[in-house]
C-alpha cells in the first residue's frame, strides 16, 4: 500500500515539469521579439549594406529561427516524453515527428541543432575575419568541434545501444 502510494506520487511528479515547458513557450515568444527586432533593423538599411553585412544579417535571422525550432523540439518532445501526450489527434499541421521522438532522438536533434547554431556563429565570425581576434576564432572553432565530436559520440552510443538491443533482444 505504501509502495503504491509512493509510486503514484512519483508518477504524478512528472507534472512539475509542465511549468518548465510553459516557461519555454514564453521564452520562444521572447525569441520572436528579438527576431522581429533584428528583421526591422535590417529592412531600412538593406540598400546600404555590403554583401557581407547582408549575409551576416540573414545568418542572424537563421540563427534565431534555428534556436526557435530547437525550443519547439524541446517543448513538444520533452512534454510528450516526460509529462503527457499532446492530444491533437490527426490535425493536418501536426509535425510528422511529433509523438515519435524518444529521449534518444531528442538528444540527437538537440545536439544537431546546437551544432548548426554553432556553425552559423562560426560562419558569421569568418565573414568578418579581419575584425575578429585570432584567439577568439580559435576558441570558436574548438567549441564548434567539441559540439560536433559530442554529436558524433552520442549518435555512436545510440547506434551501439540499439544494435545491442537487437542482438540480445533487450528492450
Amino acid at each position: 500500500m505504501m509502495e503504491r502510494n509512493l509510486e503514484r506520487i512519483m508518477f504524478a511528479s512528472r507534472w512539475l515539469m509542465a511549468p518548465f515547458y510553459f516557461g519555454l513557450i514564453i521564452a520562444l515568444a521572447l525569441l520572436l521579439v528579438k527576431f522581429v527586432q533584428e528583421l526591422f533593423h535590417i529592412i531600412p538599411i538593406i540598400f546600404t549594406l555590403t554583401e557581407s553585412e547582408t549575409i551576416l544579417g540573414i545568418l542572424s535571422l537563421i540563427d534565431l529561427s534555428l534556436a526557435g525550432a530547437l525550443m519547439l523540439i524541446v517543448i513538444f518532445s520533452g512534454y510528450e516524453n516526460f509529462v503527457s501526450k499532446i492530444h491533437v489527434d490527426n490535425h493536418e499541421d501536426k509535425p510528422d515527428w511529433m509523438g515519435k521522438v524518444d529521449f534518444s532522438g531528442l538528444k540527437l536533434k538537440l545536439i544537431a541543432s546546437i551544432v548548426a547554431i554553432s556553425g552559423i556563429q562560426l560562419l558569421k565570425q569568418f565573414m568578418d575575419i579581419d575584425n575578429v581576434p585570432k584567439e577568439n576564432l580559435m576558441w570558436l572553432v574548438i567549441v564548434h568541434l567539441a559540439f560536433v565530436v559530442s554529436g558524433v559520440l552520442l549518435a555512436l552510443m545510440d547506434y551501439m545501444t540499439a544494435k545491442a538491443h537487437r542482438l540480445y533482444g533487450q528492450h
